[in-house]
């Protein structure tokens, strides 16, 4: 069965170079190009046939972080890939309580990018080390979060915890579920799990965001 998979970036020569690594798989279907978050909105109105979105996110208009969280509220089940010439601490995290799956660099080799998008696709959730010691920085300082309830919410289990500490190490699923004496499919569930609750407090805005611009 083939893949469904959008690309949106503001530059056409990087958007291209995906789709050059993309082909390599002839599984991969590329559905379309969007030039920024609006335009992506406007293709996926026409077409929202699409199983995985490869997402840049700096871009004019509206960037890969507010069309990520409006994207997700509208349509829950296509899975995105941030795509990303930086390995920029902020701007992930932003992405991730957005509602991002994963998180790429765009120099990523085709293998790594193919088994990036393999991963998401099946229920995993891509977290770069610096992004699992950040989480972990913000989950052992809660009172940055203002809001009581936001912070009972985003609360992990010490299971959790101990899977974000492995991961910050920049160990692979399975090494993990050897080190914990767990199964890789629990480790996946676990970093679900945490990705949920960290997008717990960027949903209000995401909804408030859509309204403001007339997509729900």
């Amino acid at each position: 069965m083939s893949v469904r998979i959008a690309i949106v970036d503001d530059k056409i020569f990087l958007a291209k170079a995906v789709a050059e690594k993309l082909s390599f798989f002839e599984d991969f279907k590329l559905k379309f190009i969007a030039a920024h978050g609006a335009d992506l909105l406007t293709k996926l109105d026409e077409n929202s046939n699409i199983d995985l979105i490869l997402m840049d996110i700096e871009m004019p208009v509206l960037n890969g972080i507010e069309a990520t969280a409006l994207v997700k509220q509208k349509y829950p089940q296509i899975k995105i890939i941030m795509l990303t010439v930086f390995d920029n601490d902020e701007h992930i995290f932003n992405a991730i309580k957005a509602g991002a799956d994963g998180y790429l660099l765009k120099e990523t080799s085709p293998d790594i990018l193919e088994k990036g998008i393999r991963e998401t696709l099946s229920g995993g959730a891509a977290m770069n080390p610096s992004i699992a010691m950040r989480t972990l920085k913000l989950l052992r300082n809660p009172e940055s979060i203002s809001n009581l309830q936001e912070r009972e919410e985003i609360s992990l289990s010490s299971r959790e915890v101990e899977v974000l500490e492995q991961l910050s190490k920049g160990l692979s699923y399975t090494k993990i579920a050897e080190n914990l004496f767990l199964s890789p499919s629990t480790v996946r569930k676990h970093i679900e799990n945490i990705y949920k609750k960290l997008q717990v407090h960027s949903k209000i805005e995401a909804v408030e965001k859509a309204r403001q611009n007339n997509i729900i």
